[in-house]
């Protein structure tokens, strides 16, 4: 009896350790599969736990369709708000600013609310494809900083309500170097071998050789370009391109020095105490990514309403939490403390500048990225 008691529990050990691993498994090949699904522009399910709403969003007659960057929103405010409205999301992804110009472009009747970063935004508005913005409608506008208020390009706040900003600069572990860094140089030195990550980004990767090299972000020189291009070929074979892996990357040890986003850094530096997030001395990007609409909507007022729904300083800080990025909203602010990576110094500020769009520079820096790449 008692061998026979013993092996029955044994047997059921077993079966639990199996189930645990199975689960374990179903659950990374699911986030898996998620992320293909964004990856291909496939709208992504935002209601996956809450099954009760996701029964009651099939009523919804209305969609709007939203168009916003990887990982760069708290899923769970898009419910809230398809509660609030009884309107459906189709919410997709993309994984470039030049990704998605080419997709809204091709399929200018795919999307409504589109969240650019600064040149591309620029660039819509040049080209005439947005839709402007009724303030009266969108009266939370209010709740954006002044500082973030009034881009160049958009001095109005016609077309754009601004939504996260943030740097562009080194993440770097201080365990694995041998001093501090505080130059882009350090992406271009061969001591780090193997161990560079650049974030897969056309306009960042030129934007931050342009400044290492004592030029503006925005050159439209092609002797200058000529510079950036046979800085970014020599440094090739050292390094390993990506988005959001070269990040886990940096969190695993395994990189040493990487070109990312502020938000990305903050992220990484949560989750490693080795790593730190400098602004390089040369300068670099400030960018105020922002709300646009296609001009083409049939859902203008919804937009709208989608829109100042998320300027809701509550909605902000849920925002800022989920992806490590500055908002717009001054009143989410207080939730965060002094946080250097999110809060940048007027000093640090003061050596940056903005992405603006420009034709003739469009060309040479899809020339001069053609052949890095």
């Amino acid at each position: 009896m008692n061998f026979k008691r013993g092996l029955i529990i044994f047997l059921f050990v077993v079966a639990i350790v199996l189930a645990g691993i199975i689960v374990k498994n179903s659950n990374h090949t699911n986030k898996k599969i998620n992320k293909n699904i964004s990856s291909n522009n496939e709208p992504t399910n935002i209601n996956q736990v809450d099954t009760a709403h996701e029964e009651e969003r099939k009523k919804y007659t209305q969609v709007l369709r939203v168009y916003n960057a990887a990982e760069y929103i708290d899923k769970s405010t898009i419910v809230d708000f398809e509660k609030e409205y009884k309107v459906r999301v189709e919410y997709s992804e993309f994984e470039s600013n030049e990704k998605m110009y080419d997709d809204v472009v091709a399929n200018p009747n795919n999307y409504d609310v589109l969240v650019p970063s600064d040149y591309t935004i620029d660039r819509l508005i040049k080209e005439d494809r947005l839709a402007k913005i009724d303030k009266t409608k969108v009266t939370n506008i209010s709740n954006v900083a002044t500082e973030y208020l009034s881009p160049e390009y958009d001095k109005n706040n016609d077309y754009v309500v601004p939504y996260m900003t943030g740097t562009l600069g080194v993440l770097y572990n201080t365990k694995k170097v041998s001093s501090e860094i505080d130059s882009w140089t350090a992406l271009f030195d061969s001591k780090y071998r193997g161990k560079i990550l650049m974030w897969d980004s056309e306009r960042d990767c030129l934007g931050a050789t342009l400044k290492m090299l004592g030029y503006s972000m925005n050159s439209n020189s092609q002797n200058e370009l000529e510079e950036v291009q046979a800085k970014l070929v020599s440094q090739r074979s050292m390094v390993q391109y990506g988005e959001e892996e070269i990040r886990d990357m940096m969190i695993a040890g395994e990189g040493i020095v990487a070109l990312m986003y502020s938000g990305e850094a903050k992220n990484a530096i949560n989750q490693n105490q080795n790593l730190k997030y400098v602004i390089p001395k040369e300068g670099s990007n400030k960018w105020v990514d922002g709300f646009v609409i296609m001009k083409n909507t049939k859902n203008l007022e919804m937009a709208q309403n989608f829109i100042n729904f998320m300027c809701r300083p509550n909605i902000a800080v849920r925002n800022m939490t989920q992806t490590g990025y500055t908002s717009a909203i001054s009143g989410a602010w207080g939730e965060f403390g002094n946080d250097e990576v999110m809060f940048p110094s007027a000093n640090e500020l003061a050596r940056c500048e903005a992405f603006l769009y420009d034709s003739k520079a469009t060309q040479l820096y899809d020339q001069v990225w053609a052949k890095v790449k």
